[in-house]
């Protein structure tokens, strides 16, 4: 094990963390853009931001807030891996190898993690928060060294997604080692904004932008019947700056990045993105990159698996896939732009 005194260990600084989350996508402003409602609160360690042209006639603001409110403490409730009594840290906290019966919500963002492990071939991957946690990026204080690697292979022992599995009916869970858990950071938020969504929906609102951290979720237009412009932000750690903005309808955006949760040791960069097949922070160039998906909760999976991979693998499997994705390569000493074919098609602007 090395150990790193104080002095070489080098935080980067990271910019402006809300909650911990990285927040690669924004509404663009717009001064044109006519006043409407604005829901926001907090959640699952972030913000979130409900943007409507206008409400129906006979809603009352403060009622549509506590209903989604509602909404959001539910997911909370049963996906956070900060509550002893979360469904997930019930399940965490388990030592049976047997069925664990779970909620429905819970069971299917399990499913949708599953499949997105099984088509990125373990690049996402809800089992590796142990490696997480090792690397100093998880709850608590970092301890001031870097892990050999006789504690990573220990870890890499004792997770994997292929450990674990699912059923919608009745929904549970069940891990093949006692010792596997699951964190669904990387899929619940995107499955929050979903939820919201589904909300408005059912409540008759077809204009809308959901936001949860920087994950989001576009339909219909704003109040003038211009579409809900996005900017994905330009990847630097000391700064907030417009990469590109979209004008998004009917599609939600994840974004998922490597240059503000970082530390720096002896001059080598560590990313808090871990590739969960190795053990390690990703060491490639690919710092950025975001997804287009009719789910939200998918397109934040992906972006995960994306960076991940890295920008040539990730370019490969998005377009086998046919997912919208737009990478952002750091090619000192600027960016390079990549995209999938599926995203080179939509209207952007630099």
């Amino acid at each position: 094990m090395t150990s790193v005194s104080r002095s070489l260990l080098l935080r980067v600084v990271c910019g402006a963390l809300i909650g911990g989350a990285l927040s690669g996508c924004r509404e663009a402003p717009s001064a044109a853009t006519p006043p409407g409602h604005t829901i926001s609160g907090s959640t699952m360690g972030t913000y979130y931001r409900v943007s409507l042209p206008a409400l129906p006639e006979g809603m009352q603001k403060a009622a549509l807030q506590a209903s989604l409110d509602s909404k959001l403490d539910r997911i909370d409730a049963l996906m956070s891996t900060y509550r002893d009594d979360s469904e997930v840290s019930r399940f965490n906290q388990s030592r049976e190898t047997t069925w664990f019966p779970v909620s429905i919500d819970t069971a299917t963002v399990v499913t949708a993690a599953l499949d997105v492990f099984a088509e990125s071939n373990g690049a996402f991957d809800i089992t590796v928060a142990p490696l997480v946690n090792l690397w100093g990026f998880g709850p608590g204080d970092r301890e001031e060294k870097i892990p050999d690697n006789q504690q990573i292979q220990d870890l890499l022992e004792t997770i994997g997604s292929r450990h674990l599995e699912v059923r919608l009916e009745p929904p549970a869970l069940r891990k093949h080692k006692e010792a596997l858990q699951i964190d669904l950071s990387g899929i619940a938020k995107g499955f929050a904004v979903d939820a919201l969504a589904t909300e408005l929906e059912n409540l008759g609102l077809r204009n809308y932008l959901v936001d949860i951290g920087g994950e989001m979720r576009a339909a219909g237009h704003k109040k003038n019947q211009t579409p809900w412009n996005i900017a994905i932000e330009r990847p630097t750690a000391n700064q907030h700056g417009i990469q590109t903005t979209l004008p998004l309808r009917d599609i939600a955006i994840a974004t998922s990045g490597d240059y503000r949760n970082c530390f720096d040791v002896d001059g080598q960069r560590y990313s808090h993105e871990i590739d969960p097949r190795n053990g390690h922070p990703i060491r490639h160039q690919l710092v950025s990159v975001t997804v287009l998906d009719s789910s939200c909760m998918r397109a934040d999976a992906w972006a995960t698996a994306l960076i991940v991979l890295g920008p040539d693998r990730g370019k490969a499997l998005a377009e086998r896939s046919g997912l919208p994705v737009f990478l952002i390569v750091n090619a000192e000493p600027d960016f390079e732009e990549i995209e999938s074919s599926a995203f080179a098609v939509l209207p952007h602007s630099p």
